[in-house]
């Protein structure tokens, strides 16, 4: 499988303190999109399952995880990965949030053995035209469908509590800037850099 990073924790995706993933791949390539360079699977982004439960147990040992929130790139673009990462996840969760660009409608006859994993999908390609700092939609036309009907009450006090925010992590690669971003938010972020002397990379 390919998984380009993973970040803990990650409250701006999710109810809690998450686990999030980031899958390599995707054949949507949305304009405006926030992660184009995990458009394609790139072999430094490669990693087996025991590896990668290697990694979440050591952060699942150490720490309260609330769930797993799955991006990219599209999950879906690795269906094989899905069907061997997911029962691991659903074991140690029951909160397991996964963006895809396909419509939910799309996946739901084909790949129940998928979904039974999933608690919520935000479905939907990402249309800069309609982004307005919705929380957890990149854009209005995306939905969040509930999966698991158990755990729909948790998102809804996190959607009603929470607002739309930025988080940043520092990684070996620099600063990952995770969350909803405005379609703007690159050429605020230039033009700050540039008044303060910064070097954008």
């Amino acid at each position: 499988m390919y998984i380009a990073r993973i970040l803990y924790p990650v409250k701006v995706l999710g109810p809690g303190n998450r686990v999030a993933l980031w899958l390599s791949g995707c054949e949507h390539r949305c304009v405006g999109c926030s992660n184009p360079e995990l458009w394609e699977q790139k072999d430094e982004h490669k990693i087996s399952l025991e590896g990668i439960i290697k990694i979440l147990k050591t952060i699942c040992d150490n720490c309260k995880v609330d769930g797993f929130t799955l991006t990219g790139g599209d999950p879906f673009f690795q269906l094989d990965a899905l069907r061997e990462l997911l029962p691991y996840l659903h074991s140690i969760s029951d909160d397991i949030l996964v963006y895809t660009g396909y419509q939910y409608e799309e996946l739901v006859g084909r790949y129940h053995d998928i979904l039974k994993d999933i608690s919520v999908i935000i479905d939907g390609p990402y249309v800069e035209a309609e982004n307005h700092g919705a929380m957890l939609k990149g854009s209005d036309n995306q939905r969040i469908i509930y999966l698991n009907r158990s755990i729909e009450e948790r998102y809804i006090e996190y959607l009603k509590h929470a607002h739309s925010k930025i988080q940043n992590f520092t990684t070996s690669d620099g600063i990952i800037s995770v969350g909803i971003h405005l379609p703007e938010y690159e050429e605020k972020l230039s033009t700050i850099t540039k008044n303060k002397g910064l070097e954008e990379t």
